[in-house]
């Protein structure tokens, strides 16, 4: 599973004028059903995304996809984690810690 972190990189005006095509790129991952989960920073400085059942360089080449990074109004740190205890609802992404 990843957490993909975004960190805005231009003013919020700039962030902005690209919603509309990050919100239509977001709705192409969930009806994937690669997004699990996905929100604003609080202060408003990025957001966060939860990914699963992709490989490392699935998850790095969707974020290169991310119309905010093509128009250069956010950078990505992914980080990946095994999640080895979830919600009753979230059990069909629970992992297992390998051998």
């Amino acid at each position: 599973m990843f957490v993909m972190e975004l960190a805005y990189t231009a003013p919020l005006e700039a962030v902005e004028r690209e919603m509309a095509a990050h919100l239509a790129w977001l709705d192409t991952h969930y009806a994937s059903g690669v997004f699990l989960a996905s929100g604003r920073k609080v202060p408003r400085e990025g957001g966060v995304i939860l990914a699963a059942g992709v490989s490392r360089e699935e998850a790095e080449r969707i974020a290169a996809g991310d119309p905010f990074v093509l128009a250069g109004v956010c950078a990505y740190r992914i980080t990946e984690f095994v999640a080895t205890k979830t919600a009753p609802s979230l059990a069909a992404v629970r992992e297992t810690l390998p051998s």
